[in-house]
């Protein structure tokens, strides 16, 4: 072995060692209303990191225009158990967990909008796989119930 190269064979595996953890911990559910690419769709992405609550997006439209969120504290919308998400312009929305999926509302009474859990990854052996990407819809379910009802 090269001692000159050890220092850098040392920093290179502490750096993984310490990235690896970090990636595992990080969990994503992602959720959609309507057909991606067109004007209408709607996404959600929930993260958790270290088993805590973290980041929240809405990305609208053809083009996926990205907000961040910053969760809005639990709250109850018609009797159920629900949270609060709030655009960085006070605009608020209701999210309550229904089954696998979502309903979220403009307001406590307005009419929801259904959003169903969204795969991320590769598709017949084309695209990305999601190593962050929760596994499944009951598995976003679970991750919101968990992180974001409290």
């Amino acid at each position: 072995m090269n001692f000159a190269s050890a220092p850098s064979l040392l920093a290179a595996a502490l750096l993984t060692a310490a990235a690896g953890p970090a990636r595992a911990q990080n969990r994503v559910a992602n959720y959609g209303y309507g057909q991606p690419g067109t004007a209408d769709y709607e996404h959600f992405s929930f993260w958790t990191n270290n088993g805590r609550r973290s980041d929240i997006h809405y990305a609208h439209g053809k083009d996926r225009v990205d907000n961040p969120l910053r969760y809005g504290g639990a709250s109850r919308v018609q009797g159920q158990a629900g949270f609060k998400v709030r655009f960085e312009n006070g605009r608020i929305l209701y999210v309550v967990p229904s089954g696998t999926g979502l309903l979220v509302r403009a307001s406590p009474t307005a009419a929801p909008k259904t959003f169903a859990w969204e795969y991320e990854g590769p598709v017949n052996g084309v695209g990305t796989a999601c190593s962050v990407c929760v596994a499944d819809a009951t598995a976003a379910a679970t991750l919101l119930r968990q992180h974001y009802l409290r």
